[in-house]
């Protein structure tokens, strides 16, 4: 590459041109931004601050072959455009952030396909991929992948203190080592390690001059890789717990352990690369790189940028977007019929109790108003039941399913799925979801259902569609959880307290219908 190159792929247009998208890009996503940094100031996300630095050295890596080949607009950049744009009002309307993000990416591949061309967007097809890697998945998998890298780490973690020789019990996340007790907290749930691991095994991939297949092994081998590693901080954990006390599970001790675990991680994946490279030699092939001749015509099509028809329609169509979603109003609060403050205690034969939810989890659920009380029939049988209301579902401020609550607990859900509970005699079904939940010898039958705006779902997914659905149609996006739980008496059967369990959602759901508004 050369400096007269450079210069006259750098020129005032097109700097103009980065500016207005940068601007726009900043008023279109500037509520989502913050919210991506403070998942970046997470621990299991800090990660994320090196990932935009990485992109940018990609790039550069190639800065010879981009201001080589000359641009080719064209507009098949139409097609991830709009569809970015889609997934911002998905987003927007149904209060998701992670298809926000999506969407910024979609947009800014549209962008490039617009200005640069396919030659030279599969040349830093890579980097601009691997911007994906800095985005947080969704809470929804989150959850789900925090608890199973616990519980599956803290099953082998306790099999590996077990042939140690240590005396071990495993509770759900809890380690009983008989002269204390070990917590597997989300923090030591692997998804620490999980994540920085799989984009470091992309990159090793991406720089392994290797077969395909082999590059996909290496990343795929980053998942065993941190539960094993996992395990093994858990057990080492244990052991030095049973000599150091609790020294070994909180401040520098903690953080050291995680600290050589993770380069004994990294270590795995390099001794991965060294066997793989032994055990299936490939030929070397030289390759006679092509220096791209510099075409002729590079200054005038930078010089018109900003008369490209992908440019004007790409601005408008942004600016459109902004415009609609600062001045129409998509999700207006819709309050309450009545406030649950005025839930009846008494409902047919039952007889309830109010409890009260600590502030912290009043806190991080916010919705709009609850309410939670224990009931119990003449026999004296309990249900807990907890409905929490969402006025506006906001990005971020939306209902949290309780299908993992319970889980990290020690509990073992069996026959879980969707259920259907008559509710009077005309065939009028309510749709749940449905689980017995079982710790030991205690058993316990769960329901759960989101009551939304007239309908009653059961599914997150279409949860999160009629919310978009409904505030680009209705302008609502209120919604509510409703969940029961009823432990089951001993020697009783299931289906005995399941029928006691339906009777008491049949009494209480015309009464609840009467708060949440249709």
């Amino acid at each position: 590459m050369n400096k007269k190159n450079m210069k006259s792929f750098i020129t005032a247009p097109f700097m103009l041109l980065i500016s207005t998208y940068l601007l726009l890009f900043v008023l279109l996503y500037e509520p989502v931004i913050p919210r991506l940094l403070r998942w970046w100031g997470r621990d299991d996300y800090s990660y994320c601050y090196l990932i935009p630095f990485i992109v940018v050295y990609l790039i550069w890596e190639k800065r010879t072959f981009l201001f080589e080949i000359s641009s080719e607009p064209e507009w098949k950049g139409i097609y991830p455009f709009l569809l970015g744009v889609g997934c911002y009002w998905l987003g927007e309307l149904g209060g998701e952030f992670y298809i926000m993000y999506i969407s910024s990416w979609l947009i800014l591949m549209g962008l490039c396909l617009f200005h640069m061309g396919w030659k030279k967007v599969k040349i830093v097809f890579f980097p601009l991929c691997f911007i994906l890697t800095m985005f947080p998945l969704p809470n929804f998998f989150n959850f789900r992948i925090t608890l199973a890298l616990k519980l599956i780490s803290t099953k082998i973690g306790v099999l590996m203190m077990r042939a140690y020789g240590m005396s071990a019990f495993q509770d759900g996340n809890v380690i009983d080592l008989g002269f204390t007790k070990l917590q597997v907290v989300d923090a030591c749930s692997g998804l620490r390690y999980l994540f920085p691991l799989i984009v470091l095994g992309i990159l090793v991939a991406y720089f392994f001059r290797s077969r395909w297949w082999k590059k996909i092994v290496i990343v795929l081998s980053t998942i065993p890789i941190t539960i094993l590693t996992n395990s093994l901080r858990i057990a080492f954990t244990g052991v030095l717990s049973e000599r150091f006390g609790s020294k070994a599970v909180e401040g520098f001790f903690h953080d050291f352990e995680g600290l050589v675990i993770f380069m004994f991680a990294l270590g795995c994946l390099v001794f991965e690369m060294i066997v793989l490279a032994k055990l299936f030699p490939e030929a070397k092939i030289v390759k006679k790189e092509e220096t791209p001749v510099p075409q002729e015509g590079e200054i005038m099509v930078q010089s018109s940028l900003l008369k490209q028809p992908q440019f004007v329609v790409s601005v408008v169509l942004l600016g459109l977007t902004f415009t609609l979603s600062q001045g129409v109003e998509f999700r207006e609060a819709i309050p309450m019929n009545k406030s649950f403050n005025s839930y009846p205690m008494e409902v047919g034969k039952w007889r309830g109790t109010p409890q009260i939810m600590e502030q912290k989890f009043i806190n991080a659920l916010d919705f709009s108003d609850y309410i939670m009380a224990d009931y119990r029939d003449g026999n004296g049988s309990p249900i807990n039941f907890y409905v929490a209301y969402y006025e506006s579902q906001r990005k971020g401020e939306s209902i949290h399913s309780p299908a993992t609550c319970l889980r990290g607990g020690g509990w073992e859900f069996k026959n879980a799925g969707k259920s259907l509970v008559p509710l009077d005699g005309d065939g009028n079904m309510l749709p749940v979801n449905r689980a017995v939940i079982q710790k030991g010898s205690y058993r316990q039958i769960s329901y759960y259902w989101f009551p939304t705006r007239g309908r009653n779902l059961t599914n997150a997914f279409e949860l999160k569609w009629f919310t978009f659905w409904d505030a680009l149609t209705r302008q609502r996006t209120d919604g509510a959880l409703a969940r029961v739980i009823m432990p089951v008496d001993p020697g009783e059967e299931v289906a005995t307290a399941e029928k006691r369990l339906q009777s008491f959602i049949r009494e209480m759901e015309p009464v609840l219908s009467d708060y949440l508004p249709q």
